[in-house]
C-alpha cells in the first residue's frame, strides 16, 4: 500500500488516504489504513513494542484524501474534543451527476442510519433516531451534465454528503450506494477529502493541510 505522509511530528499524522482502503478493519480483511501506519511507524522508528495510533475520524472506505491520526492520548482527546464542537475545518471535492440549482447553497437534512442495510436516509426533524446534518457546497464548475462542488461540511455523520446531495437527485458520480440508477459498476466514486484543519493539540497552531485528487476522468474534466 502506498499511502503518502503529509504532516508528521511527536503528536499528529497526516496522510492522503488510498482510495477504497478500509481506515480500520471490517468484516471484508481487507488491510486496513490504520493497521498498516501503525506497522510503518515501528519499522521506520525501530520500536520494539505496540506502536500507539488512534483514529479520532473516518473516511469512507470508497473516498480517499487528507486524513489526521494521533499519536499520543494527549492529542486523540484534544482532537476528539476539537471534532466535538466542529472546530475542525473539513473541506472536500466532490463530483455530482447533474447541476445543483444554486451556484452555492448551505444544506440541512435529518439522516437516520438503517444498520441492517448499512444505508442512510433523510428523515423529518421529530424522528428520535435522527441526526442534524449541515454542509455548504459551491459548483467550481459544470461538464457533460456533471458538477465539481467544493464542500465544507459543519457535521460529521456517516455517508452524509453522498446522502445530502442524492436526496436532491444529485448522486456523487460512481457512487453505487446512493447513486444505483445513474452509477455503473466498476465506477470509482468522486468524493476526495482536500483540506483538513486543525489547532494543534499542543503547540497551539492552525496546521492545515491540503491534498489533490488523482489526474484522471472525471476530476480531469476541469
Amino acid at each position: 500500500m502506498n499511502v503518502p505522509i503529509l504532516y508528521e511530528d511527536n503528536h499528529l499524522l497526516f496522510v492522503e488516504k488510498p482510495v477504497n482502503v478500509p481506515v480500520q478493519e471490517d468484516q471484508s480483511k481487507d488491510q486496513d489504513l490504520l493497521n498498516f501506519l501503525k506497522e510503518d511507524i515501528k519499522v521506520r522508528y525501530q520500536k520494539p513494542g505496540n506502536v500507539y495510533l488512534a483514529l479520532v475520524h473516518r473516511l469512507d472506505r470508497p473516498a480517499g484524501g487528507v486524513m489526521v491520526f494521533s499519536k499520543t492520548s494527549k492529542a486523540a482527546s484534544r482532537l476528539s474534543d476539537a471534532i466535538r464542537r466542529q472546530a475542525v475545518e473539513k473541506k472536500y471535492l466532490a463530483i455530482v451527476r447533474g447541476v445543483p440549482d444554486k451556484k452555492q447553497d448551505l444544506l440541512e437534512d435529518y439522516l437516520v442510519k438503517d444498520k441492517q442495510e448499512n444505508k442512510v436516509h433523510t428523515t423529518h426533524a421529530n424522528n428520535k433516531n435522527a441526526k442534524k446534518a449541515k454542509l455548504e457546497y459551491e459548483v467550481i464548475g459544470s461538464k457533460d451534465n456533471m458538477s465539481l462542488l467544493s464542500i465544507k461540511l459543519h457535521t460529521g455523520r456517516p455517508h452524509q454528503i453522498r446522502v445530502q446531495f442524492s436526496s436532491r437527485n444529485l448522486p456523487l458520480y460512481g457512487d453505487q450506494k446512493y447513486g444505483e440508477k445513474v452509477n455503473q459498476a466498476g465506477e470509482q466514486i468522486a468524493l476526495w477529502s482536500e483540506t483538513l484543519a486543525v489547532e494543534h493539540p499542543v503547540k497551539k497552531e492552525e496546521i492545515k493541510i491540503q491534498s489533490q485528487p488523482p489526474n484522471k476522468f472525471p476530476w480531469n474534466l476541469w
